[in-house]
């Protein structure tokens, strides 16, 4: 049993306050030698009239209505450690790293189910508006991919990109002495990203017909694909938003909050979509409509939340200081939040793209089939990648209050959940893979090609989780760039060009193009594994990570 609060991971600061407030009370009591008994204040004093001499004597004024029992005054953080933080840090040390491991791996089990939840919802709003299109007609379907193959690579992407660096920055915020700078660095992502994101993709995805012409796309299917992306711009802004309020929630350890919240829009989506489309006879454009709609949905709720139920420790009133980092280093902060974000693009979003754009050009039946594949893949990818938004909340956590040895368990224990993950996942691949694709498709013909290319997607299904959980490590440290480089070697230098090869000039055709891409993914693993976890100092981790809190260069300055 471990006597920190490492077990209780919602705990708010206020508790840990007054716990260690009541423990150097009690060690003070016993200190005492001497106890002074203050005298009754004179007998013409009448007994309303005694807040003066109460307060002259450093006792609050008392009177009829003033409670027996008070709570302790409140602790101000930053504080000195006391007696209690000692200890917990004596038994920290002697806990067993078996018994460590137990208890991280019941907290990554507990955190990742419900971001597992909130991906899968949060995936099904796009599910939901092909899914309505697919009944119209083979080219509204065939242009509604598109559109959301394009929204992907050029706009949810790069969102998500930039919002990842938050993964860096406000869970050791949340355990540290400041906890008010989770809501800072939310306010000043906000800011950044209004003013980035969203006016250049939003000027691509309203010009998208050209753009698509431009690419070789059949007139009608770059025309429908076009009005799908106009509509879904609707959307974008309140996109970024629930990007960053998802990890403010879950920097706190409010996992689930996310996950209701998306839980009840989910069926409003796929209603709305429904309604849009057919009953009120909007057709294509009702699809992205909807999903938009169901998108502000969730801001709302957010909003709400955030405002009625959310702690307040974690917010700070926007002001000045949600612009400047600290006084008299303005654009120190932004520097740092520029760099991780930057990075955090190259290392989410060149993942995305590759996956998104490869068997676009090789027919109607390897779209088909592709289309299925990806679906898949993509579908069971959402429980590593959950298990890596749990790992790098949990290591920022235990980085903010200091605690190196247990960040370090945590990050072994994250690659041998995400092994047993992908073994599940191969074995249920390998067992149906040549009925899989009859959940999606009748044509034999897709189902034959399917079944075919399903032992790869077996395969790298190890390989695809410890390559997520390794990006988690990275976002964690602070090593977004790392990652960045990684992914664009293993995909773009190795992936892409060797399945390009075993494609077209040995004919594997849309195997081939697999086939490169998991020996892309057998080599991310490797490497992301070695650089995330071979000789890391932890203890300089530490340093680091309370370094960025206050958006300090020096704290960056090792990297």
């Amino acid at each position: 049993m471990s006597f920190s609060h490492f077990g209780t991971p919602q705990s708010l600061r206020e508790d840990y306050a007054i716990l260690s407030h009541y423990g150097a009370s009690s060690v003070e009591v016993q200190d005492q030698q001497q106890i002074e008994i203050l005298p009754d204040p004179p007998r013409g004093i009448p007994i309303h009239g005694r807040g003066a001499a109460c307060t002259a004597a450093g006792i609050p004024p008392v009177s009829e209505r003033t409670p027996l029992l008070q709570p302790p005054p409140p602790i101000p953080w930053p504080r000195e450690p006391t007696d209690v933080d000692v200890l917990d840090a004596v038994f920290a040390e002697q806990t067993p790293t078996s018994n460590i491991f137990c208890e991280e791996l019941r907290i990554l089990t507990t955190y990742s189910l419900p971001i597992f939840g909130t991906q899968l919802f949060d995936y099904s709003f796009i599910v939901a508006s092909v899914v309505s299109i697919g009944h119209i007609s083979t080219v509204a379907l065939a242009a509604a991919t598109l559109a959301s193959m394009t929204a992907s690579v050029t706009g949810y992407s790069i969102v998500q990109g930039f919002a990842s660096t938050l993964d860096t920055l406000l869970p050791p915020a949340w355990t540290s002495d400041r906890p008010h700078m989770v809501g800072l660095w939310t306010q000043r992502m906000g800011f950044s990203m209004r003013s980035r994101c969203p006016q250049p993709i939003i000027a691509i995805w309203l010009n998208a017909e050209p753009i698509l012409l431009a690419l070789n796309q059949e007139p009608e299917v770059a025309r429908l694909a076009a009005i799908y992306l106009r509509w879904a711009s609707l959307g974008l802004p309140a996109y970024t938003f629930n990007c960053i309020s998802r990890r403010y929630f879950q920097s706190q350890g409010l996992f689930d909050v996310p996950t209701r919240i998306t839980l009840v829009i989910a069926p409003i989506n796929a209603f709305l979509n429904w309604l849009f489309v057919y009953p009120l006879g909007l057709s294509f454009p009702g699809a992205p409509f909807a999903t938009a709609l169901s998108f502000n949905l969730v801001s709302a709720a957010f909003i709400v939340y955030g405002y009625y139920y959310a702690t307040p420790a974690a917010w700070s009133p926007i002001t000045r200081e949600s612009f400047n980092l600290v006084t008299g280093e303005m654009w120190k902060g932004w520097g740092l939040l520029a760099r991780l974000s930057i990075a955090g693009v190259g290392q989410l979003a060149s993942e995305w793209w590759c996956w998104e754009l490869i068997g676009r050009e090789m027919g109607p039946v390897v779209l088909a089939a592709q289309s299925v594949l990806l679906l898949s893949s993509s579908t069971t990818y959402q429980a590593p990648f959950a298990l890596s938004v749990a790992t790098s909340v949990r290591i920022g956590n235990l980085l903010g209050e200091g605690n190196a040895r247990r960040a370090g368990v945590v990050a072994a224990t994250s690659i041998v959940m995400s092994v047993a993950l992908g073994c599940v996942f191969s074995i249920l691949f390998l067992v149906f893979r040549h009925k899989w694709s009859y959940i999606f498709n009748s044509d034999p013909e897709v189902a034959s090609l399917v079944a075919s290319i399903m032992p790869l997607v077996a395969l790298f299904q190890v390989f695809d989780g410890t390559t997520s959980i390794s990006g988690g490590i990275f976002r964690a440290r602070g090593k977004q760039f790392a990652g960045a480089v990684l992914n664009l070697s293993a995909y773009y230098v190795i992936g892409i060009p060797l399945g390009l090869y075993l494609a077209f000039v040995h004919g594997h055709t849309l195997g081939g193009l697999w086939e490169g891409l998991t020996v892309a993914l057998v080599y991310s693993s490797f490497v992301g594994i070695w650089i995330a976890l071979r000789g890391v100092d932890w203890e300089a981790e530490v340093v680091n990570a309370q370094g960025r809190i206050g958006g300090k260069e020096e704290g960056n300055a090792r990297e």
